[in-house]
């Protein structure tokens, strides 16, 4: 049997519940469930958060991730915190010694604030399904819980918070400003410069060009897992980035029905969708959900997750604006055909390389390192959208299927895929080695 972090975590756990009371056990599996249920809400506010791109939500996600994890790792004799592990995260507050806490309060509360926090700009819709989703988990989360712990709990969350929250204001992300489109930015003179693919008058200047400066969560910073450059610019067809165009242009011409529902099923549009890094979240959660994982478990899958993702991004967008490699409908258009149309919208910022092959590679490693390489599973993100659910027998099948779904859409060529898929692997190797147990 293959050991991932998931055995690892679950023997220490059943271990744990063999001297642990009934009530202990009951309140785990709680607060897992209260856990994915504040994510399923995160999920849902995304969509109808503005300034919510695909960069913006990884970064929420991860600091969701670390609020939660802390949560509990500050009431555990097993659980190791994250302090002086992630990027700039020291001083968080540490429970009274000897006294009681209830840990799905603590968890309950900390996503409370933290969603509030993250998501406050979202419309009128998420705003309401707020305050009625806090209403409600907080009641479930109270129940049982004596008067002294419950107060103890909610003000060491409240604490808690604060000091993430801190610490979340100083990495060069907390402030999006024109939804992340600068309004002074310099176009590249070269003609393999990133050009504007979109009449929208905001979108003439590419999206959050300085979010690869961002400090990172797990990674040392975002240049840490570099990439060759894409092939060399030319409009000769004997070309190696011809030939890469070339491939792009037959390839939407030709869509197969099969190829079509894959670009369609991993475009992640943001407002339409939870946006690619909510894609793989619903992946986890989702798997999570089916396991009925207690809260642990749950949390330190989505730590590593959100800060996998987060990290991607920061990755992703310090080569995009290194490189500044024009988009294919650009290219096609100038040089092979000028009435050319990609299936999906070309997203505003660089080419190379593909955020969402990058994501995938990072989602796809963090995610096989705790539940295997042979697990094999149903992605259900878009059943609500009346998208028909897709099957994977790993979640390295899953992210090259991503990535592929770029060039079948007309929006990458394979390099940038292909590299993407690599930095990410590389990425998502740093929230691996987190420690989360004294024993890994």
């Amino acid at each position: 049997m293959t050991i991932t972090r998931r055995n690892m975590l679950l023997g220490a756990s059943a271990a744990l519940c063999l001297a642990a009371s009934p009530a202990r056990a009951a309140e785990s599996a709680e607060g897992g469930a209260i856990l994915r249920r504040w994510y399923r809400l995160v999920l849902r506010l995304v969509r109808h958060t503005p300034t919510y791109s695909p960069p913006v939500a990884s970064r929420s996600f991860g600091y969701l991730g670390v609020a939660a994890y802390q949560a509990v790792a500050s009431g555990s004799t097993s659980l190791l915190s994250m302090e002086g592990q992630l990027k700039g995260l020291a001083g968080l507050p540490a429970r009274q010694q000897g006294q009681t806490y209830s840990d799905a309060l603590i968890t309950h509360c900390v996503m409370a604030l933290a969603v509030k926090s993250f998501f406050g700009n979202t419309g009128p819709t998420g705003q309401r399904v707020m305050v009625a989703t806090e209403k409600k988990l907080k009641a479930e989360a109270l129940a049982g819980v004596p008067d002294e712990v419950a107060q103890r709990s909610i003000a060491y969350a409240e604490a808690l918070m604060a000091a993430i929250l801190a610490w979340s204001e100083a990495d060069g992300g907390a402030r999006i400003e024109n939804m992340g489109f600068p309004t002074d930015h310099a176009p590249g003179g070269t003609p393999s410069s990133w050009v504007p693919t979109s009449a929208i008058r905001q979108q003439q200047a590419p999206l959050l060009p300085a979010w690869g400066t961002n400090r990172t969560f797990a990674m040392p910073h975002g240049a840490t897992c570099p990439l060759p450059p894409p092939p060399a610019y030319s409009e000769e067809p004997s070309s190696a980035f011809y030939r890469e165009a070339l491939e792009v242009y037959h390839a939407v011409r030709n869509l197969t029905p099969e190829q079509e529902a894959i670009a369609r099923f991993w475009s992640d549009d943001p407002m339409l969708s939870p946006t690619p890094p909510g894609h793989w979240l619903f992946i986890a959660v989702d798997i999570l959900e089916q396991q009925n994982a207690g809260l642990a478990e749950t949390a330190d899958t989505l730590m590593r997750l959100g800060a996998a993702m987060a990290d991607a991004f920061i990755g992703n967008w310090q080569a995009k604006f290194q490189y500044d490699l024009l988009r294919p409908v650009t290219y096609i258009r100038r040089v092979i055909d000028p009435r050319w149309e990609p299936l999906l919208i070309t997203p505003p910022f660089p080419e190379y390389p593909s955020g969402h092959s990058t994501l995938s590679g990072a989602s796809a490693a963090v995610l096989t390192s705790i539940f295997g390489e042979d697990f094999s599973f149903t992605d259900r993100t878009h059943e609500r959208d009346g998208l028909t659910p897709r099957s994977f027998p790993s979640f390295a099948a899953a992210a090259a299927e991503a990535g592929i779904s770029r060039l079948y859409g007309g929006i990458h060529f394979r390099a940038a895929i292909d590299q993407g898929l690599s930095q990410g692997r590389c990425i998502g190797q740093y929230a691996i080695a987190l420690r989360t147990r004294s024993s890994t």
